[in-house]
């Protein structure tokens, strides 16, 4: 890889993600920050006339239409794109991302108005008692990131609730706009020149790097996201971070679950 080869992206999104109430809420604990070209990160807010906090709704639909602008963008989302493989077994589900997604949606339509991920794991809409996990159940890269499962609900640092309501916005998103941006790594592990993309982060391994400097901690993973992944795009690191070590056993395994970017 030489000098000309990177940056590959001009513009870096991260994104701090809250599960919390229903998916048009003004939730203080969603946070965008974005940068680019030379422009430390700086905070995204809603659009004058909506509500003083981002929805999960808000968000979706201000990430489609940045992506529909000709700017190669890199987003970042602290939420977990995919399920172990052990799910996709017992619930006898094909190795196939796309197709997970419709079907997770289909039984956690927490996309829908008025719908709480509560609501669901109680049982008064969706059907979740037919799409659940165990809390032991860990993806490859959550075993290598030391992160908690994806089904362990209810503690502090879990990203399950979020997981559960965001990733029916994923399929709105590759809906959307799935012909112009590369989800990485379901797409493949090389993204494309000049394709935008959106990965899964988890900036509690980078977040001590920066100094707080007065963010509350959602601004802070936020900050850290975007400030991470141009960091490591204009350093020349992130192309080999979009190609981990991996067996070829691991890959074909990742290539299901998903990996979180960064994680070795």
């Amino acid at each position: 890889m030489t000098i000309s080869d990177f940056p590959r992206f001009v513009r870096y999104v991260g994104i701090d993600y809250s599960g919390a109430q229903t998916p048009t809420s003004s939730l203080k604990g969603l946070r965008v920050y974005l940068a680019e070209k030379d422009m430390l990160p700086a905070e995204v807010t809603p659009p004058p006339g909506s509500r003083k906090y981002w929805s999960r709704r808000g968000i979706a639909e201000w990430l489609v239409e940045r992506l529909l602008e000709d700017r190669p963008t890199l987003a970042g989302i602290d939420h977990s794109f995919s399920f172990p493989l052990r799910y996709f077994e017992v619930h006898h589900l094909p190795p196939d991302w796309p197709a997970f997604l419709d079907d997770f949606q289909r039984h956690w339509p927490t996309d829908e108005d008025h719908t709480y991920v509560d609501f669901v794991r109680e049982g008064l809409c969706g059907d979740g008692a037919a799409r659940t996990g165990s809390a032991r159940w860990r993806r490859l890269c959550e075993e290598r990131a030391r992160a908690k499962s994806v089904f362990h609900f209810d503690v502090q640092g879990s990203v399950a609730k979020s997981t559960h309501a965001g990733i029916p916005w994923l399929r709105y998103l590759r809906r959307q706009r799935g012909e112009r941006v590369h989800f990485w790594p379901f797409d493949g592990w090389a993204i494309p020149p000049g394709k935008s993309a959106i990965a899964e982060v988890y900036p509690s391994l980078w977040k001590h790097i920066y100094p707080t400097e007065g963010r509350t901690p959602d601004q802070h993973d936020a900050y850290t996201i975007a400030a991470w992944l141009y960091q490591a795009d204009r350093g020349g690191r992130l192309q080999a971070l979009l190609e981990p070590p991996l067996t070829p056993q691991e890959r074909a395994i990742a290539g299901v679950e998903g990996w979180i970017l960064g994680v070795r």
